[in-house]
């Protein structure tokens, strides 16, 4: 049976004062994916065996799968539960977790499963952490909090188990060099394992096509190019409709990246946040002027800052929307209620398509907005001794091989999938996967977003086939996303300012009030309206957060 080392009293009211003194954010991404790739989970663990004898590294960890045979460790392992298990099936005894523990046990491993709800995960961790009970390996989305347990000496620093020569060398493989590198701290220490997104892939703007086509309009490069377009479907639709919505102008993804200044500025993009961005970036101003303009002249929904979504969506598929931003694939996906087949149903020549990013009105590139390339968090808490965090990134390193993640997200072959002539994964049975896996193959699978990949392309194209008949809608969509530079959307899931748990909430009132204000008041008033936003947000706080996260990410 393993050992743990119980953090003093000392240390656990130090954390929870500490933690409960602090704001962040849970952020996550759920988008499908997967892959012809095959990472070579057995490789190392081959040649070690060929050795006849354990090969140790530098530091005494083996941490490869397979380069030791554990004498029955026990790890305590988080695992998100969304209350989504079949019935006869719960999150922590199922084929799945089976499935792990039968794999581990061939190196000496027994795993135990720790169910946290997913929409608490926050405060469970808190709890947890301070109490002194949290699993081997926690997860989380929010990496400052990771980082605020590393700080104060509860997190184990991961380097002397991962960076050794022979160390983890399915994990370090599979994640590479650079997202690796965002679980680091204080130069080379590692106080997480950061896992993969199969791609960073965030939104896309979408348009009628038909429409488009049948007005004689080619597709938009700039902003002005793209206004016209939207009042030429608003007010000449070819339909003859007179309802017809305009667009939706968002200020996160396809717009911001337009209209951003600091756009070209990768550390100036990373100090700003959706806090401070208004105040910073001067080309807010001028994307809340076009938003401006686009209301007062009829083509955005009067009330389009108290829209329902089922409204919003019901106006998609039902002919009303001439365009729209929204995540990436939301023209087929079924988050928006599989937008153009069903719009199909009702108009069966329309036609809903990604196009791609325009250029900036500052220095005429064009920019992306992306996510990170790191997704969840894993870590091992310091009530943990050696040789538990040994087998803790040894099972991370097995989820980086063919056996482990790719099995656990694509299942196995002839039963969920065959593949292709290209060698991509293609489904069997979707409504069979649904029930036997799906539901929580992401969850189980922690050292990749989205799906077991080796390359954005493989994703892509296995992801495609999820789509029948819309396959090149979806590798469009994807393609349109990442073109370009990219803005990566950080924001405080990285770095939460120290000041934000004060500030944040009045700054988001002042944003929520004035917002409307600009983007509903005469054209004329525009200015002094603005000018009157700004200083409520310097009042409310926003220089001293910007002075915070300057001071952070400048000596990164």
């Amino acid at each position: 049976m393993k050992k743990k080392k119980v953090l003093s009293g000392l240390l656990a009211l130090a954390m929870t004062a500490s933690l409960f003194a602090g704001c962040g954010k849970a952020a996550g991404t759920s988008t499908e994916g997967g892959s012809s790739a095959e990472v070579g989970g057995n490789e190392a663990a081959a040649a070690s065996e060929g050795a006849g004898e354990e090969q140790a590294s530098s530091s005494g960890y083996q941490t490869t799968y397979g380069s030791k045979q554990f004498d029955n460790v026990t790890i305590q392992v988080e695992l998100f539960d969304r209350e989504n298990a079949p019935s006869g099936s719960t999150i922590t005894d199922n084929k799945w977790t089976n499935y792990v523990q039968e794999e581990m046990k061939k190196v000496g491993i027994n795993v135990e499963f720790v169910a946290v709800p997913r929409s608490d995960e926050i405060d469970k961790m808190t709890s947890m952490m301070a109490g002194g009970i949290a699993p081997d390996i926690v997860l989380t989305y929010t990496y400052s909090k990771a980082k605020d347990y590393y700080d104060q000496g509860g997190v184990w620093d991961l380097s002397e188990f991962v960076d050794g020569e022979g160390q983890a060398a399915n994990l370090k493989k599979y994640l590479g060099e650079s997202v690796i590198d965002m679980g680091r701290t204080n130069g080379n220490e590692l106080y997480g394992i950061v896992a993969r997104r199969a791609t960073t892939a965030r939104s896309n703007f979408f348009v009628r096509k038909d429409w488009m086509d049948a007005l004689g309009l080619s597709v938009p490069t700039t902003v002005d190019e793209l206004y016209n377009l939207v009042e030429q479907m608003t007010k000449n639709n070819p339909d003859g409709r007179t309802d017809i919505i305009g667009t939706t102008a968002w200020d996160d993804g396809y717009f911001l990246a337009a209209f951003s200044k600091l756009a070209s500025d990768p550390l100036q993009s990373l100090i700003s946040c959706k806090l401070t961005r208004d105040y910073y970036d001067e080309g807010m101003k001028e994307f809340y002027r076009f938003r401006n303009k686009l209301y007062n002249n009829g083509l955005v929904h009067p009330e389009y800052y108290a829209l329902p979504t089922d409204d919003y969506i019901s106006y998609i598929v039902n002919g009303n929307m001439a365009t729209f931003e929204d995540h990436v694939g939301a023209n087929i996906d079924s988050r928006l209620g599989y937008a153009l087949p069903t719009l199909r149903k009702n108009y069966p020549d329309a036609d809903l398509v990604a196009i791609p990013p325009l250029k900036n009105i500052w220095d005429n590139k064009q920019y992306s907005t992306t996510y990170s390339e790191g997704g969840l968090i894993a870590f091992c808490p310091k009530t943990a001794d050696e040789e538990t965090v040994e087998a803790c990134v040894t099972y991370l390193d097995w989820m980086c091989t063919k056996e482990g993640g790719f099995t656990l997200y694509h299942g196995f072959e002839g039963e969920h999938f065959e593949y292709d002539e290209d060698g991509v994964p293609v489904v069997i049975d979707p409504d069979y996967n649904t029930a036997d896996k799906d539901w929580i193959r992401g969850d189980l699978f922690l050292t990749g977003n989205a799906g077991y990949f080796e390359t954005v392309d493989d994703f892509n194209k296995a992801t495609a086939k999820q789509y029948p008949g819309y396959e090149d809608h979806f590798i469009a969509d994807q393609e349109y996303a990442l073109v370009g530079d990219h803005i990566e959307d950080i924001d405080d899931s990285l770095y939460t300012s120290p000041s934000q748990a004060k500030l944040a909430a009045d700054i988001n009132l002042v944003r929520d009030e004035w917002l409307v204000k600009v983007i509903t008041c005469p054209e004329d008033e525009f200015e002094a309206d603005w000018d009157s936003f700004m200083a409520a947000l310097k009042d409310a706080g926003v220089e001293t957060i910007n002075e915070e996260r300057t001071a952070y990410f400048s000596n990164k």
